[in-house]
């Protein structure tokens, strides 16, 4: 079974596409295509999806920040999202999105508006239970921090995400910061810190992850104090609790960063009460992208 699908958006519905031999990824699926803007998420009980509303409105804001004319019919995209991760074979699936910036003719279609899928295996249950390590990542950065680039996707490739095992010290995801080090987000999450008894989390110059939406909305539920003021670097030392959250993740918890113990060494109280918080939203939440 081939364990990577790409399809065509079209107004006749799923348009398979050719899938290279030797793609091992979703971004595999996209070589020698003129690259734009996408979004990535993962399904839930098989074929449904969550907050896709805010995935589907990100990228149009992607858009047009990049001064697009395009636009996409998103009745359609739902559509057709539905159809093949319905079809999908396997229990879960990782989906990703791209609107390009041509369309995709050497491929056999006149569309820009792809769908890529494979299986999608969550992170192990363990890694919520001890947390992972964090290091930073030096002399990277988004040009522009509110657009979700398949550009930046690239950039990143050389940070490759590691699942620790029997060295739990390896470095799960890497941070970025700016130049005057103060922590911004991970290469592929957002990221949030506790000091002296506050959720710290980026204001500007990140990415606005769906999933960092969802989680200031149940920090504020849960009356948590939240600041967004980035934490320096040099505060690493002195932050009690950290995490980072992305679509695939949800809120992951972080116990050592560049090499320095966060707390006790375990996951803590805030994040543990947010992450079951969390949980208990997806579970009321998610829903099929069509109808809608």
């Amino acid at each position: 079974m081939n364990h990577l699908q790409l399809f065509a958006v079209t107004k006749a519905g799923p348009q398979s596409l050719p899938v290279a031999t030797d793609a091992t990824d979703l971004a595999d699926l996209l070589h020698g295509l003129a690259l734009g803007v996408y979004s990535s998420m993962r399904t839930f009980a098989h074929d449904q999806f969550l907050d896709l509303e805010d995935h589907l409105a990100r990228t149009v804001r992607s858009m047009k920040l990049l001064g697009w004319p395009y636009e996409f019919d998103e009745r359609n995209l739902r559509q057709v999202l539905q159809q093949v991760c319905t079809n999908a074979p396997w229990p879960e699936t990782r989906v990703r999105i791209d609107i390009l910036a041509e369309p995709a003719r050497h491929l056999g279609t006149d569309s820009r508006v792809l769908i890529g899928l494979m299986p999608f295996q969550p992170p192990p249950a363990t890694l919520y239970q001890t947390g992972v390590t964090l290091g930073l990542a030096e002399g990277i950065t988004r040009s522009q921090p509110l657009v979700k680039t398949a550009a930046f996707a690239e950039v990143r490739k050389g940070y490759t995400e590691t699942t620790p095992h029997a060295d739990e010290s390896a470095v799960y995801e890497y941070v970025m910061t700016d130049a005057q080090g103060q922590i911004l987000e991970g290469l592929s999450s957002n990221f949030y810190a506790v000091h002296q008894g506050v959720i710290h989390t980026a204001g500007t110059g990140v990415l606005e992850g769906v999933t960092r939406k969802i989680l200031l909305t149940l920090i504020e539920q849960l009356g948590l104090p939240l600041s967004l003021a980035a934490i320096h670097v040099a505060e690493i030392p002195q932050l009690t609790e950290a995490a980072i959250s992305s679509s695939a993740r949800g809120l992951l918890p972080v116990v050592n960063m560049a090499g320095q113990t966060i707390g006790s060494g375990q996951p803590g109280p805030i994040c543990t009460q947010l992450h079951k918080a969390y949980d208990t939203f997806v579970a009321n939440t998610i829903r099929p992208a069509f109808p809608y």
